[in-house]
């Protein structure tokens, strides 16, 4: 082996004598030596605002009794904060006195997580002369930025176990999360997981009814009469549309077939079940770890109250304000804005309707053929980049209107914050799919009164009905939702991996190795050399950025998703298996990124998934009112059961194949035109000049009103929505009725707790022994 010197040779030498040595030499004495926070500052000249402010922050620190080490790289400055124990034993006397304490020994022991939340939020809360707290320091570039470290052997141990696509089906490590990550993360992917689990069932019948479609895809007698009519349907555009044959449409028929029959409102009804006992199962779930990890009584108000104590004895409480003019100021604020979300979906509405016309009248054949077809999915796709750029816009307007609320306390804004933000990405991603669902083909007018647009006509449902777009409409959206950020949330933080190991072993070359055994004590109870610690600093340093939207992307990405599999399940009854296989993906996804990829997330205690389980609920009940309209009025459920029970050959006493023969004609209305075709229309063809009718999808009369039967299947229409969400509300009830939120263990285990806490404490009295209060 080459060496540079005698020294570096005379050094290893000696770090191999240690190494054979059984027991090293250590100090009789270990301190902390894990740094509980990093502050990254850009180096300033002396005397600027800067250099004032950053030494007035860090002087504050200093009096809290916060060590500060520096270490200087290029033109940065890394300072390893490192907080007294005396901090972390007057917040575990508080915890222990508070009214939220769930009696316990070895767990109210302060662990690194722990020190490192209690020390963020002190960052977070000191603030100098001009009233600037760190946030606004950062923005003023008097720091960079702020994160705490990766502890070596538990990253390590979590890469082995759990951070690794080769663990993509074993099971997670949900007490190693929480020790590491802290109660919240470890309880988003303890949602997650029982969510994922619980797709199954749901995956597997949505499968069975697509295909239980598949089967009769040949053989309906609904597709057949379409495919073997002769009936000649009108223009579905003006100039360029020619009239059409009913039979060509046979394909879309059959693929309509496939989402539209008798199954689908059956799977309606399970899922609106399945959303109820998903979520009272899960509550049961999580009570039994939230009470294994002694945090079921925990209180998010208490716990913040303590810390401000901690960081300033002096500190006065942040009082409960309210005022009548900025809740109606905030109310005013979101409604506009919602009414900016509705306005963008009426854009994208007169966009597909330009973009089909556009297409008709293109020289292309196949252009002209599938216009209606192809604006759809353009408008689609159109329609997932709004939803990209609307997502920052939601967000800056959910902030803003937080601040004018001016709540009191971190989890009332964190709470009022997601219920915005949801609000509009709800809005965002659905009001296309509600106008799809509710409205395409429905207010379009009808031959010689069309609805048009900035002159262009509203477009028409198919004769075998509008579920297939909007099944179209969801499948673009979800697949290219759920690919694209799986694409990205890799890809991102795997090219700030590789940037950080090219400047990892630009170090390495420029500081060299370090030979001290003391550095490499794996228990991290000996102070590391500068040339280590700026080595690991760096590291981390490198890695990608987390903040406190960090773990909220992931819960609301997963809440859309449950959205999108319950609220129009009876359109898209694949969505729980394309939910499915991305949720098995996302796992590990979610925890390569986090693990491996990214600065660790600041621990957060909790003992619930916060207010999402009132925004799951929400979703749950919504979905319920969606998809008894969406059987009720976008599906041909409804009107085939009228016509095979009071209009059709069977009701009639009429000896036939089947009881559905002539559906298709009966839906059918015949347009006599006052000219012809070509004139009506303004066709540039004179093929059509001798033609004077054609039949266009509606139940109207000669004169163009509507017919008695389409207010008998209206009334039938509103009956069963009435029907339906009654009957699945009721089911609703029954089942979170049936199983109880808190399993009889985690009561017994609780009521077992508290005795044994009432006799030690009265033990402790009588013995004149004060509350133990051991770190």
């Amino acid at each position: 082996m080459y060496f540079k010197n005698t020294e570096d040779k005379m050094e290893l030498q000696e770090r191999e004598n240690d190494d054979q040595s059984n027991e090293p030499f250590l100090p009789s004495l270990f301190l902390h030596t894990t740094f509980d926070f990093l502050l990254v500052a850009i180096k300033q000249e002396p005397g600027t605002e800067k250099s004032d402010k950053q030494k007035e922050f860090l002087d504050k620190l200093k009096k809290k009794k916060i060590t500060i080490t520096s270490i200087h790289h290029e033109d940065k400055i890394f300072l390893g904060l490192r907080a007294p124990n005396e901090i972390f034993e007057d917040y575990q006397y508080l915890i222990k006195v508070s009214d939220a304490c769930n009696w316990c020994k070895d767990e109210n022991k302060i662990t690194q997580a722990n020190r490192i939340r209690i020390v963020h939020f002190i960052l977070n809360n000191t603030r100098i002369r001009t009233n600037e707290n760190l946030e606004k320091l950062k923005m003023e570039g008097v720091f960079e930025t702020m994160f705490c470290l990766h502890e070596k052997k538990e990253q390590k141990n979590l890469q082995k176990t759990w951070a690794r696509w080769s663990a993509l089906f074993t099971p997670q490590p949900f007490d190693e999360i929480k020790s590491y990550f802290g109660e919240k993360v470890a309880l988003y992917y303890l949602w997650l997981n029982w969510y994922t689990i619980l797709l199954i069932p749901a995956a597997a019948l949505g499968a069975v009814i697509f295909l239980y479609g598949l089967a009769f895809f040949n053989t309906s007698p609904l597709i057949k009469e379409v495919c073997d009519s002769n009936v000649t349907m009108c223009p579905s555009c003006d100039r360029v549309c020619e009239p059409r044959q009913l039979s060509e449409t046979c394909t879309y028929a059959k693929v309509s077939h496939l989402f539209d029959n008798e199954g689908t409102v059956a799977f309606a009804m399970f899922m609106a079940i399945w959303a109820t006992a998903f979520l009272e199962f899960w509550k049961r779930h999580r009570a039994r770890y939230v009470s294994k990890w002694k945090v079921y009584d925990w209180c998010e108000e208490e716990e913040e109250l303590i810390m401000e104590i901690v960081n300033d004895v002096e500190c006065k409480p942040k009082e409960f304000k309210h005022s009548y003019f900025q809740s109606t100021l905030v109310l005013i604020l979101f409604t506009a804005m919602l009414m900016v979300i509705i306005g963008i979906t009426h854009a994208l509405v007169v966009f597909r309707v330009m973009t089909a016309s556009w297409f008709s009248r293109s020289e292309s054949d196949f252009l002209e053929e599938k216009a209606n077809m192809l604006a759809m999915l353009l408008g689609a796709v159109l329609h997932y980049v709004t939803i990209q750029i609307m997502t920052r816009v939601n967000r800056w307007v959910s902030l803003k209107l937080c601040d004018l609320e001016k709540l009191n306390s971190l989890a009332a804004k964190e709470r009022s914050f997601t219920v915005k933000m949801f609000t509009f990405q709800f809005f965002t991603l659905f009001s296309s799919l509600f106008y799809v669902a509710f409205f395409l083909g429905r207010i379009n007018g009808h031959p010689t009164n069309y609805v048009r647009l900035l002159g262009f006509r509203l477009e028409e449902c198919h004769p075998s009905g509008c579920l297939t777009d909007l099944f179209i409409q969801m499948a673009v959206i979800m697949l290219l939702k759920q690919t694209l950020n799986n694409i990205f949330e890799i890809l991102v933080p795997w090219a700030m991996n590789f940037l950080r190991k090219k400047t990892a072993r630009r170090l390495k070359r420029q500081c060299g190795k370090c030979y001290r055994k003391f550095c490499r004590e794996k228990q991290g109870r000996v102070e590391a050399c500068d040339i280590c610690k700026r080595r690991d600093w760096l590291r981390n340093y490198h890695l990608g950025n987390t903040d406190a939207f960090s773990l909220f992307n992931e819960f609301l990405e997963m809440v859309i998703q449950f959205s999108f599999t319950t609220t129009f399940v009876a359109a898209f009854p694949l969505a729980p298996l394309l939910a499915l296989m991305n949720n098995i993906i996302e796992i590990r996804l979610d925890a390569i990124k986090m693990v491996r990829y990214e600065r660790r997330l600041i621990p957060r205690k909790t003992n619930d998934i916060g207010i999402w389980t009132e925004v799951l609920e929400a979703v749950g009940v919504f979905a319920v009112i969606i998809n008894g309209l969406v059987i009720g009025i976008s599906s041909d459920f409804i009107p085939r059961l009228v016509y095979h029970y009071h209009y059709g050959p069977c009701a009639k006493g009429i000896i036939s194949t089947h009881c559905m023969q002539g559906y298709i004609n009966d839906t059918l209305s015949v347009a006599f035109m006052k000219t012809n075709i070509k004139d009506e229309y303004m066709l540039k063809t004179n093929d059509y000049a001798n033609v004077t009718q054609c039949s266009y999808r509606d139940y109207r009369n000669q004169d163009y009103s509507l017919t008695s039967q389409f207010w008998f299947v209206l009334a039938i229409r509103f009956a069963f929505i009435i029907l339906f969400e009654h009957v699945v509300v009721v089911c609703k009830f029954i089942a979170a009725w049936f199983v109880p939120e808190k399993p009889v263990r985690v009561k017994n285990s609780r009521l077992h707790d508290k005795m044994e806490r009432l006799k030690s404490e009265l033990n402790d009295r009588k013995l004149g022994r004060p509350i133990s209060t051991e770190v």
